[in-house]
């Protein structure tokens, strides 16, 4: 279902790394949950009044809040797909991510609103009226928005949508909360209970919760977050993938919007290799990573030595050493300077982020002191830094 609406709705559906073939998705998706979700919360509205419950309700201004959710996203997604200009440089893609963060408060004043109703509820229960075509009509509305969440969430990993993928997790939560709704109603038919209110609050914390996640989610990459291993691994595979690079370090990505990257990073060349064809190789790596991998990326050339056994040497007894210290720490950018009296020893150390500068200059005080064993000449001269790594 969902490949024969994209075949038919998006044009050129299998360019996804198009900007505006990626805006299409949006746009699709957010028009879909529109009319969706509209629909839902009639149907629930609808039930609500005859049930006289709050439960269902609650449920209906909830997908009308995901209706609105979608409207945003709409509005999102064609504002976030604007082009570069002189004042925003980077392009628009961010906009994608307030977006979604005011969703995010839609969802958290529903929650919130109906925590009160449901509680008011649960001090002054009042009767329900049980129908049997209520409870089929709501398990329907369950199977719609379980269709819905793994549509956005198939689009969302396509297009690598961080607002689809919150969609999705959204419609879960609604099917759960429906799901929970369902019971009360059919509890109170079979038993004459009324769990309404306490059923109505659990869906209310659901809702209250799915606002959270869906804010922290797209908060993250507004703040700043860590790189993704597999982005990475990806892109560190790439650059070492041409002939003339021994290695990669130092990796940033800055993320300004889905698809939207520009990083920088590292790259180790042998030391006697000729200046300008080095600097040509790293030219066009950059231009391939443009192409191929959808991003900006600045590369800094490292050289290193490749030739020289007795400082290879001692690199390999530095990165041994350290890894029976602390084998969460690493070296790069090694370099030796000899003297007669004493060798220098010149290197980047990364370290994880929750070390204290305490803890740091301990490390660094058990490396000296254990190269020093092996050679009293050695003398560490050595840079703390961390890892962008998640």
């Amino acid at each position: 279902m969902t490949d024969f609406l994209v075949r038919h709705f998006v044009k050129n559906y299998q360019e996804v790394e198009n900007a505006a073939v990626r805006t299409a998705y949006g746009v699709f998706a957010s028009i879909v949950g529109i009319l969706c979700n509209t629909f839902l919360f009639w149907v629930k509205f609808v039930i609500g009044l005859v049930l006289n419950s709050v439960s269902v309700t609650a449920d209906a201004f909830n997908n009308l809040s995901d209706a609105a959710s979608s409207v945003i996203s709409f509005i999102g997604v064609k504002m976030a797909g604007k082009p570069a200009d002189k004042e925003h440089p980077f392009g628009h893609g961010r906009i994608e991510y307030i977006a979604a963060f005011v969703v995010s408060f839609l969802v958290l004043e529903v929650g919130i609103t109906f925590l009160k109703d449901s509680i008011g509820k649960i001090r002054n229960p009042e009767v329900l009226n049980f129908q049997i075509v209520s409870v089929v009509i709501l398990l329907l509305s369950v199977g719609v928005k379980l269709w819905l969440g793994i549509f956005n969430r198939r689009l969302g990993r396509k297009i690598d949508s961080k607002v689809m993928m919150a969609v999705f997790t959204d419609s879960i939560g609604d099917v759960i909360t429906t799901g929970a709704t369902i019971i009360s109603v059919v509890f109170f038919g079979l038993t004459g209970i009324n769990i309404d209110g306490i059923v109505g609050f659990c869906v209310a914390l659901v809702v209250i919760w799915a606002g959270i996640g869906i804010a922290r989610d797209t908060l993250e990459p507004l703040i700043g977050e860590a790189i993704d291993p597999e982005m990475c691994e990806k892109v560190k595979s790439f650059v070492e993938s041409y002939d003339g690079i021994v290695g990669t370090h130092d990796l940033i990505i800055h993320n300004y919007g889905p698809n939207k990257n520009m990083a920088s990073i590292h790259a180790e060349v042998p030391n006697n290799a000729d200046i300008e064809e080095a600097h040509e190789l790293i030219d066009r790596i950059e231009r391939d990573a443009a192409r191929k991998l959808g991003m900006m990326l600045v590369i800094h050339m490292d050289p290193v030595e490749m030739q020289n056994e007795h400082i290879m040497q001692m690199r390999r007894q530095v990165e041994e050493t350290l890894a029976q210290i602390d084998d969460k720490c690493s070296i790069h950018d090694f370099r030796a300077v000899n003297g007669e009296n004493q060798i220098n020893l010149i290197f980047d150390m990364v370290v994880p982020f929750g070390y204290t500068e305490e803890q740091k200059a301990e490390l660094q005080k058990k490396l000296t002191e254990r190269l020093r064993e092996a050679d009293c000449r050695y003398h560490c001269v050595i840079m703390m830094e961390h890892s962008y790594v998640s």
